[in-house]
């Protein structure tokens, strides 16, 4: 029976009495230990009344509840005008009506979570019995073919293995929900929208103090009842299944192939029957490699560089462009990222714009596998939610990611796994990257492995070493001072990947010109606080081409202050002199430079140039911009450096993947950007795009003419 409460004022009698003749002994309890708890009246009330008041329970007849119930199946959330207007013809308030619906309601939710907590409890009963059963068939079974003791209705041990943790997953996440952890929604729900998913916290593992116990219960926690937020529950927990074993895994699943790993299909196929996001569609090509290095990070940083999708464009700036965090299902346990699930997207590029950048859209999530051991997994969701897009998205993340170990010393050991469906047509765009892409040093787990030792290298050699102070007042013997460069330098180098390669923001327009093997873009920028460049009309032009010379001898070519007049026109005929010099890297040719070119035009001389340079063995970068003198040297005086106003241009020097007995050479990438004009609705001038055309075409022939196609190493 449901009660509503009305209060009622009149001084307090001496003795209390019963205010109905059907009220309950818990009733008359609750109304002393109202009373008791009540605050004192105050001055003005005991004016009027000055004995407190009590509360009055009036139970509904069974003809308003009869009348409330036959709505209540009609509509159970009826507005304040039915309210009303169904309080008028039982003779109750709107707020009498509102409180008996809010309690209907509830009363209506705990008993369908008690029925469906029933029937999980009795399937899962079953589920137990049948996989002892199963055991006990293993232990006893022999497989006709093989004759070994691991095989269950034709399928090895671990393929059977692989079936149950499935429906174990989905059965876990549903039981959880009807547990009581989640609100349950019954309005209803429309498509696979993320708004309409809602937060929840996909599988996260209960950690002991010390113990290393982890169970893979799943934890679930404000999600709405719909079928497609098990659906990503477990699609996470499966694609993490599937990377670990992966990663850890040996021959036969992978088959060593030079200086890399390679998948070994029928095996994988073997392990894993039921594919993670379904049949390879046609046209598709697949990719797949693993990698290990050991990084000077610890397994925190890391994790948190992997969640944190700025700090993981930063990091990756060379492969991943246009990344963006479309929702958090669940941000993790509360101080880490143990159970932490992203829905992202993003493009991964090779820096070229003659090769197409792939679009992905996948979850990301997190867990910790072990005791001091991390894993962080990526997969594609086009099939659980397909749109327009990725309809003619041609490109899919199967389990993709990393184990991180924790090692003693501050360091992680970190196991990357890449396994991709690409677009065969895309592979083979342009000839002159077909080798490179092919030999996995594009898209495949040793760039990703050469990126991450490298940006790490990077990150603890810079904020770590004594650097001695430099003859002037640059000098960068100053933690802070370094940090602000360091900060300045990795706006730069990802603003230049954004230009460089093929996935263009929508902020660019691409122009059409005579010249085909020249790209050239405009940008009408107005300068907001924390970008690169200022308020104006940008002109970016790049191109790609083959050279036949050693990477290695391009690369310190380009970077080396002596050759630095014979391909950039304003060097030429200038004294060159470096300011300061910050090495990030063990490699003496990684380090950030600031360099003052004095050159015979005097407006020229209140200009410096900031410059990294960086490689590693899939490939080496010069990145330099010019910067105001005056800006330079407030940011080493603790100025905010987002301030600085710059337009970076630069090199990307690549491996074309050919070995080098068989002619292989390098794959070279000029990318400039220029202020035409300080207003932004200016009108792009032929001449200006031909002038920047002309330079790149002039920087182009003095490189090969200074080279001379030299093979030297």
């Amino acid at each position: 029976m449901c009660y509503s409460k009305s209060k009622v004022r009149h001084p307090q009698p001496q003795k209390q009495q019963l205010t109905t003749s059907s009220t309950s002994d818990s009733e008359r309890t609750n109304e002393n230990e109202d009373s008791g708890n009540e605050a004192p009246p105050s001055t003005e009330d005991q004016n009027h009344n000055k004995q407190p008041k009590k509360r009055v329970y009036k139970r509904h007849t069974q003809p308003q509840i009869r009348e409330m119930e036959a709505f209540f199946k009609n509509n159970p959330h009826p507005d304040e005008r039915q309210r009303k207007q169904l309080g008028r013809e039982l003779g109750l308030g709107p707020m009498q009506i509102k409180f008996w619906f809010q309690n209907k309601r509830t009363q209506m939710k705990v008993q369908m979570e008690r029925q469906e907590k029933y029937f999980l409890k009795e399937e899962n009963e079953r589920l137990r019995a049948e996989i002892e059963m199963y055991k006990e068939a293993i232990n006893k079974a022999t497989c006709p073919k093989c004759e070994c003791h691991f095989c269950v209705d034709g399928m090895s041990f671990h393929e059977y293995h692989h079936l149950k943790m499935i429906e174990y997953a989905r059965l876990k996440a549903q039981a959880q929900m009807m547990a009581g952890t989640v609100p349950i929604d019954v309005g209803n729900h429309e498509g696979c929208s993320y708004s309409n998913i809602g937060q929840m916290s996909a599988p996260s593992f209960e950690v002991g103090s010390g113990s290393g116990n982890y169970s893979n219960s799943i934890m679930i926690e404000e999600m709405r009842v719909d079928s497609n937020n098990l659906m990503i529950v477990e699609l996470a927990v499966v694609a993490m299944e599937e990377l670990t074993t992966l990663a850890l895994a040996g021959s036969p699943l992978w088959i060593p192939s030079n200086y890399k790993e390679i998948l070994n299909e029928a095996e994988y196929t073997r392990f894993f029957p039921n594919n993670v996001i379904g049949p390879k569609l046609i046209g598709l090509k697949s990719e797949a490699s693993r990698e290990s290095v050991t990084v000077p990070m610890n397994s925190i940083n890391l994790i948190e560089v992997l969640m944190d999708v700025n700090q993981w464009s930063t990091m990756f700036y060379g492969i991943v462009s246009n990344a963006m965090t479309i929702d958090v299902l669940s941000p993790g346990v509360s101080g880490n990222y143990n159970g932490a699930l992203q829905v992202m997207s993003a493009d991964f590029q090779v820096p070229s714009p003659l090769v197409s950048a792939r679009e992905n859209h996948f979850i990301r999530y997190c867990k910790q596998y072990q005791q001091g051991v991390w894993a962080v997994v990526d997969v594609s969701l086009d099939h659980l939610c397909p749109s327009s897009s990725s309809t003619t998205r041609r490109s899919r993340r199967r389990p993709s990611g990393c184990l991180i170990q924790e090692l003693q010393n501050g360091c992680s050991k970190v196991t990357w796994v890449e396994h991709v469906e690409v677009d065969e047509s895309t592979v083979a765009s342009n000839q002159s990257y077909k080798s490179l892409i092919t030999s996995g040093l594009a898209f495949g787990a040793i760039r990703w492995v050469a990126s991450l030792d490298r940006q790490c290298e990077r990150l603890a050699i810079s904020m770590t070493i004594n650097i001695p102070p430099a003859a002037d007042h640059f000098a960068m013997n100053s933690l802070q001072r370094r940090k602000s460069l360091m900060r300045l330098t990795d706006r730069m180098k990802v603003y230049f990947s954004t230009v460089a390669g093929s996935s263009i923001p929508n902020c660019w327009e691409v122009l059409t010109s005579n010249s085909n093997d020249v790209r050239v873009m405009i940008k009408r920028s107005i300068r907001e606080p924390g970008t690169n460049t200022g308020s104006g009309l940008i002109l970016s032009a790049g191109t790609s081409l083959w050279l036949p010379v050693l990477p290695k001898r391009l690369f310190d070519f380009l970077r080396s202050q002596n050759s630095r007049s014979e391909w950039d026109i304003i060097s030429i005929g200038g004294i060159i002199q470096e300011m300061a010099h910050i090495p990030n890297g063990q490699d003496p040719a990684n380090c950030v430079s600031l360099i003052r070119v004095k050159s015979a035009d005097c407006s020229q001389n209140n200009m410096v140039l900031l410059q990294e340079n960086s490689t590693d063995s899939t490939g080496s970068y010069v990145i330099y911009a010019p910067v105001d003198y005056g800006a330079m040297n407030v940011v080493m005086n603790g100025g905010d450096p987002d301030c600085v106003v710059m337009l970076p241009s630069g090199f990307v020097i690549l491996p074309d993947g050919v070995p080098l007995n068989n002619g292989g050479g390098c794959l070279l990438t000029i990318s400039f950007q220029i202020l035409i004009d300080s207003n932004p609705n200016a009108t792009i001038q032929n001449g200006s795009v031909q002038s920047v055309i002309g330079l790149i075409k002039n920087t182009v022939e003095r490189i090969k003419i200074a080279l001379a196609f030299d093979r030297t190493p």
